[in-house]
């Protein structure tokens, strides 16, 4: 069978998703065009080998539309020959076109591939691309006729669940903070041209949160003509305990293992695993656990053969209720930062994760890490890699 390889990883530094944030007045198309022209720049690749490039991207609306991997594609200035397209799996966007990507190569169908992903969430907030429509439809109002809730009430659902209290959310936000600001990420970030120079640091990140600090916050989700249908909310998730709006672009460059040889391309990680899995879209975060142990057992390895652990921090409450039902080592999870300090730019938080990954099994000289990232509408995706 043929083995898929990550040769590279990178990614912009995180904007913070508003307007005036640094990468505010890139256009989505150049940021994603950078990490594109990057790759093949680091690797010294032919951009003409490249199969196909497939993009993760949640609001493909306005300047997101028509395909943005292909206007990419276009702007990194690939030859025309080049196709690109564009996925939704929400949050886990780019992380399925990473596997899609990977399982192409598996299959045969694809030499060389790039997965990426992007989003500008300053323009292109969660929400944008409805314009306030109906994207459900009578049957599914039909199915559920209490009405869908956005991931905000969801991760209040998920804290009462879990039991996991203000102080203990906060803690756990703070320690991504603080394990972030602490971290190396020169090798994965490229510059980023923008109308005020180039941006290279990331932006989220707040060395000096403390729990103190984010106690003041007040709710961000607050919403009491939900009491009745959900009594046991409290109202402890804040902006302070959740990922910000992010603005950022992310890519994998992935190949077969014979292709890498044959270019004179050292890997740096094999696939070792893939799955996903539908949950509760009303509790919709939660999908992460049993894709776990999806993995797992597909794959026969166990949760301590695990290295690193990258669970994306949609929200403080999503790790610590992966660490409460799976029982890992926590040093092992998120250990340089999740999505709370680093950002969560929908679309390329998939393929950032990965990089992030990539980059802890290095450094500590780890083999195995596994990837999960809980997805709008109730789904997760999980992956496994191997360091070469």
């Amino acid at each position: 069978m043929t083995t898929a390889v990550i040769v590279d990883a990178v990614r912009t530094a995180s904007g913070r998703g508003k307007p005036g944030g640094a990468l505010a007045e890139v256009h989505p198309v150049d940021l994603l065009a950078t990490v594109l022209r990057a790759l093949v720049e680091r690797s010294r690749l032919d951009p003409a080998l490249v199969d196909d490039v497939i993009a993760g991207c949640l609001s493909q609306t306005g300047e997101q539309s028509v395909n943005i991997a292909r206007n990419a594609v276009l702007a990194a200035g690939f030859p025309e020959s080049v196709p690109a397209t564009t996925i939704d799996r929400q949050c886990g966007s780019s992380q399925q076109a990473a596997a899609f990507a990977a399982q192409g190569v598996i299959a045969g169908a694809y030499d060389v591939v790039i997965a990426c992903g992007v989003e500008r969430m300053s323009s292109n907030p969660i929400g944008a691309a409805t314009l306030g429509l109906d994207p459900y439809g009578a049957a599914v109002a039909e199915r559920y006729p209490d009405g869908l809730i956005g991931q905000g009430i969801s991760a209040e659902l998920i804290a009462a669940r879990w039991g996991f209290g203000r102080e203990e959310l906060d803690a756990y936000a703070a320690r991504s903070h603080r394990l972030a600001a602490a971290s190396d990420f020169s090798r994965d970030i490229v510059p980023v041209a923008t109308p005020h120079g180039e941006h290279r640091v990331d932006e989220t990140v707040r060395p000096g949160t403390t729990v103190d600090a984010l106690a003041a916050l007040p709710p961000a989700f607050r919403d009491d003509r939900l009491r009745a249908r959900f009594p046991e909310l409290d109202w402890r998730i804040t902006a302070g305990n959740s990922s910000p709006l992010t603005d950022g672009a992310s890519a994998v460059l992935i190949m077969s293992e014979e292709k890498a040889a044959l270019l004179g391309l050292e890997p740096r990680a094999r696939f070792t695993g893939f799955a996903v899995t539908g949950s509760d879209p009303i509790e919709m975060l939660t999908g992460v656990i049993p894709v776990t142990r999806r993995i797992l057992a597909r794959s026969g390895v166990g949760i301590d053969d695990l290295d690193t652990i990258e669970v994306n921090e949609a929200f403080a409450c999503v790790p610590l209720a992966w660490l409460a039902e799976l029982h890992a080592d926590p040093e092992r999870v998120n250990p340089r930062g999740g999505a709370i300090a680093l950002g969560h730019p929908l679309g390329a938080s998939g393929t950032r994760l990965l990089g992030t990954m990539l980059g802890t099994l290095e450094q500590t000289g780890g083999l195995r890490g596994l990837q999960v990232m809980c997805e709008g509408g109730g789904m997760a995706n999980a992956t496994l890699i191997e360091r070469y």
